[in-house]
């Protein structure tokens, strides 16, 4: 069974102009495990979110901007 903070992020799509991503929505869960964001940052925002002390949109705004630097680098 998913944990209610998985289930959340599966479920969040957000369309972002960077990399393969061009053109379609994809879940903030596929954007945190692409290649686009290092281990230790995925590793970091999950405890984060799940303890509560980041918001989902806040978990948008820093995965979107990572994965946007990472691609246009």
């Amino acid at each position: 069974k998913e944990e209610p903070w998985e289930t959340a992020l599966k479920s969040t799509v957000v369309h972002i102009e960077a990399g393969e991503f061009q053109g379609h929505g994809v879940s903030l869960w596929e954007l945190l495990h692409s290649r686009y964001i290092p281990r230790e940052n995925r590793r970091e925002l999950l405890e984060l979110f799940q303890a509560g002390e980041l918001s989902l949109e806040q978990v948008r705004s820093v995965v979107t901007t990572i994965v946007s630097r990472a691609a246009a680098a």
